[in-house]
């Protein structure tokens, strides 16, 4: 007779326990955390606001950047301009900006570059200022230290040779290295290439290479 009553019992207990399981139990997995949170839509709103942005990770995405610097002319030969056939040693120092204005499905910046150029042909000052539309690869989000590129542009003398063009179609290729955010926002650059012109009204031209270095800011 006990026997039988405990038997009794525990098959009550056990039908018990798997009632509780069936009704009561928290339920999990993928659809009953897709249920909760079509239950709760603000949690999973919270959830998405909080993942970064494209681009977070590289501290860089959609940023700006200028380069500031000195030039100097390390080679420069002057054809008809101010008389001679040909002089060499024309071209002087210079200050140059280059100013990041877009980039190009992550490959490549353009850029607008201006710069102030000193001269001296015929053994008399001209001066002028350049303005130039350049690409430069690779683009400035890859952090890869050293980049190429071209430019090509306008120049206005400030000061001219009488009877010589005052206006020159620039253009430029010119190949550098750049360390951005050395201190906070500021780094270095160095840069050397071509720097051409022809006058467009006259029949004067220069061919020169440079050398540049400066600083890079980014905001």
């Amino acid at each position: 007779m006990l026997y039988r009553i405990l038997k009794l019992s525990f098959v009550v207990s056990i039908l018990s326990l798997n009632a509780y399981a069936g009704s009561g139990a928290p339920k999990v997995g993928r659809a009953a955390a897709a249920k909760y949170f079509q239950n709760n839509p603000e949690i999973g709103t919270r959830y998405i606001s909080s993942e970064p942005a494209d681009g977070g990770g590289s501290g860089f995405s959609g940023s700006r950047y200028m380069t500031f610097g000195v030039s100097s002319f390390t080679k420069s030969d002057a054809f008809s301009w101010g008389g001679s056939t040909k002089e060499t040693e024309v071209g002087k120092w210079g200050i140059d900006m280059n100013y990041r204005l877009s980039q190009y499905n992550n490959l490549l910046d353009y850029s607008l570059r201006v710069s102030y150029q000193e001269y001296e042909p015929a053994n008399q000052k001209a001066n002028k200022l350049i303005f130039m539309y350049a690409a430069t690869l690779p683009d400035a989000e890859s952090r890869f230290p050293l980049y190429f590129g071209g430019a090509i542009g306008a120049g206005v003398f400030l000061t001219q040779l009488s009877d010589e063009s005052p206006v020159t179609l620039d253009y430029s290729l010119y190949l550098g290295m750049r360390l951005f955010n050395v201190f906070e926002s500021t780094g270095f650059y160095l840069e050397g290439g071509l720097k051409n012109h022809l006058q467009l009204t006259s029949s004067g031209q220069l061919n020169g290479t440079y050398v540049s270095a400066g600083a890079v800011f980014t905001f």
